[in-house]
């Protein structure tokens, strides 16, 4: 299978190289013309242009790896344009939903196949196993894409999840729920930290990740922040928040469902760029450790 992979920032040359790993014939576009280099070194052909990249007689199989929102848009506009009838292309990025219904529908008018495919994992499943939340038609996604997305996710990690648009809202939810586990870990940690007790916050993190109703691999995250720096003395407790939480804040209210926790956890988030706490500081270390979000030094 060729695919073609529009963005080769973190995710998407991590992305092509899994891909590579697994006979994925890859080819590449990226504005920046380091990336491209880096991206040839490593044995993925590159375009200076988009229009390069789109073949004229061929079927393609496009992947926009991209910040979501005016860059991803235009991007995907461009592509509706460039594209041919029986042509595929995906977003894989945190796009709004909204967006890509909107996205699909200008595809669809031209015969172009459209995919909303949340991908979850940060740079290091981008690299060795994503987990993939896959929107769009069904018959396009088993003949053309499953296969593919299936060896280089990890294991169960790819998801069909229905119609255009659904694969976008199940991640955007998904981050919301990591919102809301972070903020409840760092919480945790920090009455570790500030109770009358000598606790090893890494030695407690690998336990509890290993054996507890709430193991899980953001608690294998946290030991390795704690064993980086034990009292995260290097960093500022600053978190950065993305605008995914905010959107499912605007579908609660849209669907009138209380969300509490996610909501709570946005506002901390905010908050940290005020008052700097050691829960903060926790936070920003799992959102280093999953994503490659580089956490502010003091």
């Amino acid at each position: 299978m060729k695919l073609k992979m529009v963005g080769l920032g973190k995710m998407g040359f991590n992305l092509a190289l899994n891909m590579k790993d697994h006979e994925v014939d890859v080819e590449g576009f990226d504005v920046n013309e380091e990336a491209r280099k880096k991206a040839e070194e490593s044995g993925i052909k590159s375009y200076e242009t988009l229009k390069g990249l789109v073949s004229a007689d061929q079927k393609d199989v496009i992947w926009v790896m991209l910040p979501a929102g005016k860059i991803t848009n235009s991007v995907l506009d461009e592509l509706s344009g460039l594209c041919k009838k029986g042509d595929i292309v995906i977003d894989g990025g945190n796009s709004d939903h909204r967006d890509s219904l909107k996205t699909a529908k200008k595809m669809e008018e031209k015969g172009i196949y459209f995919f909303d495919i949340g991908t979850s994992g940060g740079v290091y499943g981008a690299r060795h196993g994503a987990s993939f939340m896959c929107g769009g038609d069904s018959e396009v996604f088993k003949n053309d894409l499953q296969e593919m997305l299936e060896s280089i996710a990890t294991t169960n990690g790819c998801l069909y999840t229905g119609k255009t648009g659904s694969g976008h809202y199940l991640k955007m939810i998904h981050n919301a729920m990591l919102y809301g586990y972070m903020q409840t870990l760092g919480e945790g940690f920090e009455l570790l930290e500030k109770s009358e007790f000598d606790y090893d916050l890494e030695h407690v993190a690998d336990s509890l990740s290993k054996s507890s109703v709430i193991r899980g691999w953001l608690l294998e995250l946290a030991a390795n922040a704690f064993r980086k720096d034990p009292d995260l003395e290097k960093i500022k407790g600053v978190v950065g928040a993305s605008k995914t939480t905010g959107w499912t804040i605007e579908s609660a209210c849209e669907l009138g469902v209380p969300i509490p926790i996610i909501s709570t956890s946005l506002m901390m988030r905010l908050r940290s760029k005020q008052d700097d706490s050691f829960s903060a500081k926790v936070i920003a270390s799992l959102r280093d450790e999953v994503g490659g979000h580089k956490a502010q030094s003091k």
